[in-house]
């Protein structure tokens, strides 16, 4: 058996949803292998625990196909200098942690030197390109999947695959206390509250917070005690948020909160956010939403002719029907915005926290616990 101070672990993430994922699978592993290395590239909660990044996480942080091209050599070089890096220090195993289109390609070129990989968070090959499954079966020992439904796609094509559930399933109750959440904040108990979340990515908050403050304003006018919150995953995203209040002034009662998001949705009466994992994290908070997102003019034009699936959001894909309204690309107008998001702030939700408290339930799976027992039992293999 691999004694604790032998084991060295390699992670990379690419954003703060894998950040998240990433801290609390060190948490897990630490208790087995208490003198373990951590090492790769990692955000704070990571850092918190003694991971070494090796560059910043923030620089993995691309989202969209023109985007990443104009941040193409800096990745390359990035990904370069880690299979070097590894391929000299070779890691007990490698977990690549999101950021397919960045992990694949280096865990499949560091198994080829003979190092045990984990894919931790499927890529949506049941969403688009599915031949992509094959990568991900060339480029990894296993995969962890969050949802159910991607391990019967994994299964479907024998890929090693483990269900574990989802890390924020686990960590929020199955019943939140809107009260004690407005209370922790500071919040009036008598306010209407919206809660606005436009991305954790500096190019989402530049596409989407002026159409959702803007149709904040739409709204404000038919419900005056109308207060927005805005949680701020770091100071670059409030800087920017700052800026742009600065320059566009605003007929709002606005606060910025850092960091407590989960707190800000279970206070609000509903949620206005961009798609990604803040999405599951709104529905564990049993609150009302709209979805929407918008991608460069360039990259829409491209993902149109490549995605075929019926829904984007996580509550609707994990529900196989549509419990929660969705906006993309030229629907994420403000008017558009406001009278979709209208009624959410008032509507009897008994119904919809029934169907979200089932699918929370399906997803609180201890995640840390099995992701550590997996990746335990490929490092002893």
């Amino acid at each position: 058996m691999t004694t604790s101070s032998q084991v060295r672990i390699a992670i990379v993430v690419g954003e703060v949803s894998g950040d998240i994922l990433g801290a609390g699978l060190m948490r897990s592993l630490q208790q087995r292998y208490p003198d373990a290395m951590f090492e790769g590239i990692g955000g704070s909660q990571m850092r918190e625990l003694g991971f070494k990044s090796l560059f910043d996480m923030e620089e993995l942080a691309v989202m969209g196909l023109f985007e990443v091209l104009s941040r193409l050599f800096r990745l390359l070089h990035i990904r370069k200098s880690l299979y070097q890096y590894f391929s000299a220090n070779p890691p007990d195993v490698f977990i690549g942690i999101d950021a397919p289109d960045f992990n694949l390609n280096l865990e499949h070129k560091l198994k080829l030197n003979g190092i045990k990989t984990v894919h931790y968070v499927s890529p949506s090959v049941w969403a688009w390109r599915k031949k992509r499954v094959f990568t991900v079966a060339a480029a990894t020992n296993l995969v962890l999947s969050l949802f159910p439904f991607e391990k019967r796609f994994y299964d479907q094509h024998q890929v090693p695959c483990e269900f574990v559930g989802h890390t924020l399933a686990d960590a929020l109750p199955l019943v939140p206390d809107q009260q004690a959440a407005r209370q922790k904040l500071g919040l009036s108990t008598d306010d209407t509250i919206l809660a606005v979340l436009p991305g954790s990515r500096g190019n989402e908050v530049k596409l989407l917070l002026e159409p959702f403050l803007r149709a904040a304003e739409i709204i404000h006018r038919k419900v005056s005690q109308l207060q927005i919150v805005i949680p701020v995953i770091n100071q670059a995203r409030r800087a920017q948020i700052e800026a742009w209040l600065a320059a566009n002034p605003v007929t709002l009662n606005i606060t910025l909160v850092d960091r407590q998001s989960r707190e800000v949705m279970t206070a609000s009466n509903a949620i206005l956010l961009a798609s990604g994992t803040a999405t599951l994290e709104a529905m564990l908070c049993k609150r009302p939403m709209l979805v929407a997102y918008r991608f460069s003019r360039m990259t829409a034009m491209v993902l149109r002719r490549m995605i075929k699936m019926d829904y984007f959001s996580l509550p609707n894909l994990l529900a196989g029907k549509k419990l929660v309204p969705e906006l993309l690309q030229e629907q994420v107008q403000p008017d558009i915005i406001a009278d979709q998001l209208l009624p959410l702030l008032t509507q009897d939700t008994t119904e919809l926290v029934d169907a979200f408290t089932q699918l929370h339930q399906s997803l609180k799976c201890n995640a840390d616990e099995q992701a550590a027992n997996a990746v335990s039992r490929l490092i002893e293999a």
